[in-house]
């Protein structure tokens, strides 16, 4: 692909890294084929190919637009284009390099601005969210539907979690919504690791990883978050901590690239990598652990969302899957597996109609098999697909943590 990049975008701190990206793109569009917006819209410039070809424009001096910035934000970076492209184009890096161009360049109506800002708000300080969850209860009767629905159906009892006294220690990430949407999913990967005897050390000067600011056109918070993470997690890695680890996908795929998001700087380039060596999904943990020796599974029909963050991002697409199965769980077949439930870390909230319409295809396809439980590995996709009122949704290690009490 023949690039011309203007003389303002050759100065970006990521202009080399784009137009690399950009010359691997051969425009053959196997993405579209893949591309959830692109299935239901059927516009190219909401598929992959499009997206691309808008911000080669806009890095080669034409003017970016609202229109412009509406098709980058529908897009749910679920990157399961990268997964299906044949050229190994790194698409999701290139999106957030011409999002950050465009958003500079394209001011947003105040009422984005705000829902924008409330959002890395409220969602970052887990406090915050979950007193704002407490309100939201009380006044459910009284708010749109649209709200009411994220909403968490029911209030579980927080379980306790175990005391750590084993010599294998991981770190966890304890992160920013989750404690306020599924409060037992760690307190369960907690009680599961350490009857594997492994303790989950806590590590409160560690807070969000990130991402929820990155993605809502503040990227410098984001890194900024990264680099408190990387200081709180440091001295717990110098003293023998195996991992950090992950139970929400989106977070981990997140962590996972700290080393390439702070590459050039000087002063965390070295951590951020090791950091993100370390950075494991729960399912990774226990993937080699002796499971199927303390946990005896029930005959309960159970349908695995594998999120995009986990298949796509981490590469880790079928390990819960074959997880549970060596457990003795009873999988139903999931069609179309690959797509995004329309979840996508606040795209739920941030482009509603679109979500919802990828939230019941998915779950039409979950509920084909007639499970009478699904689980899944990541909260945002948890609580949305949960919205709907059907089919009762749970993070898997819940399931695998129920049935070592049982």
């Amino acid at each position: 692909m023949q690039i011309r990049f203007s003389d303002e975008a050759r100065q970006l701190p990521r202009a080399e890294e784009a137009e690399r990206i950009l010359r691997s793109c051969v425009h053959c569009g196997f993405c579209n084929a893949t591309c959830p917006t692109y299935q239901l819209l059927g516009d190219e410039l909401d598929g992959p190919r499009g997206r691309i070809y808008l911000i080669k424009q806009v890095l080669e001096g034409q003017p970016a637009t609202a229109s412009t910035q509406l098709h980058l934000d529908r897009c749910l970076s679920c990157r399961n284009c990268e997964s299906t492209c044949p050229s190994g184009v790194d698409y999701h890096n290139l999106l957030d390099i011409g999002r950050a161009v465009v958003d500079r360049a394209v001011p947003r109506p105040a009422s984005q601005r705000a829902l924008r800002l409330g959002l890395r708000g409220l969602a970052a300080s887990p406090e915050r969210f979950k007193a704002l969850l407490r309100l939201g209860t009380v006044f459910r009767p009284w708010l749109p539907t649209n709200l009411a629905t994220k909403l968490p159906q029911a209030s579980a009892a927080i379980t306790a979690r175990p005391a750590p006294h084993h010599a294998r220690k991981v770190l966890m990430l304890e992160g920013c919504v989750q404690p306020g949407l599924s409060p037992n999913t760690n307190a369960a990967a907690a009680r599961v690791l350490d009857r594997l005897g492994i303790s989950v050390i806590p590590c409160a000067e560690a807070g969000c990883c990130g991402a929820l600011d990155y993605h809502l056109d503040a990227q410098a918070a984001g890194l900024e978050r990264a680099r408190r993470n990387i200081d709180a997690w440091w001295p717990h890695l110098d003293n023998g901590v195996e991992a950090i680890v992950q139970t929400a996908s989106g977070c981990g795929a997140f962590i996972k690239d700290y080393g390439h998001l702070l590459a050039h700087d000087p002063a965390y380039a070295a951590k951020a990598k090791r950091v993100s060596e370390r950075a494991l999904d729960l399912v990774q943990v226990l993937g080699n652990e002796p499971l199927e020796h303390i946990c005896a599974a029930r005959n309960q029909r159970i349908a695995v969302h594998c999120p995009c963050t986990l298949q796509h991002g981490q590469k880790l697409g079928g390990a819960v899957e074959a997880l549970l199965t060596r457990l003795g769980f009873n999988l139903t077949d999931v069609p179309d597996g690959h797509l995004c439930c329309g979840s996508a870390g606040t795209y739920s909230l941030t482009q509603p109609a679109l979500a919802r319409q990828l939230r019941d295809n998915r779950l039409n396809a979950l509920e084909s098999g007639q499970p009478e439980l699904i689980v899944t590995a990541n909260v945002g996709c948890q609580s949305h697909l949960d919205s709907a009122g059907r089919t009762p949704v749970r993070h898997w290690i819940e399931l695998v943590d129920q049935s070592l009490a049982e």
